[in-house]
């Protein structure tokens, strides 16, 4: 299981739009239709990844308890479905599906969404505030596949709460650590 970081775009970073397909309604959607009144979370995930599939039930718990607050959540998948094919659209539906996602998840085909915001790993998160500036990037919690530590969200919370509270978030963040995006050749 290899270990990639996140690039840690820096904080500030105005959110790069975009206009994804959502494989769950298979309609497109762009960052202006999703965006939260108080912060978005974007999210780079997928199905096939060990590290995605440890946090995937903290992450919907997570869009549970903060979408009343006005924060909304985006799942996009970016990796190359071609050789990766357990990543395809109507795999990540089902996914979807499964772990009864209460958010979107987009398909970047193009990539061009996963280069933008530097993405480099799955999970891969971001907090934007409501004038969608980067706030946080890095990781979920401490938890990892096999290290024994419970899945919380600690750290996501926390910049959440922080958020919400209109206090400024901590400039010294973690990166998140998961399988590299799979990228076209």
């Amino acid at each position: 299981m290899a270990r990639t970081e996140s690039n840690m775009l820096p904080l500030e970073t105005q959110a790069p739009d975009f206009n994804l397909i959502d494989t769950i309604s298979e309609k497109k959607l762009s960052l202006n239709d999703l965006k939260g009144n108080k912060a978005t979370v974007i999210m780079f995930i997928c199905n096939h990844c060990p590290f995605v599939i440890h946090v995937n039930k903290e992450i919907v718990h997570l869009a549970n308890d903060y979408k009343d607050k006005g924060v909304e959540f985006i799942a996009i998948s970016s990796n190359d479905v071609e050789n990766y094919p357990q990543d395809a659209p109507h795999l990540m539906k089902q996914n979807a599906i499964e772990h009864h996602f209460s958010f979107p998840y987009l398909y970047d085909e193009t990539q061009e969404v996963a280069r933008d915001y530097d993405a480099a790993c799955t999970p891969d998160f971001y907090i934007f505030d409501t004038d969608l500036l980067l706030k946080y990037r890095g990781q979920l919690d401490d938890s990892r596949p096999g290290n024994g530590i419970p899945v919380t969200g600690k750290d996501m919370r926390n910049a959440l709460d922080t958020i919400l509270q209109g206090n400024t978030i901590s400039r010294v963040q973690k990166p998140s650590i998961g399988c590299n995006i799979k990228w076209k050749s």
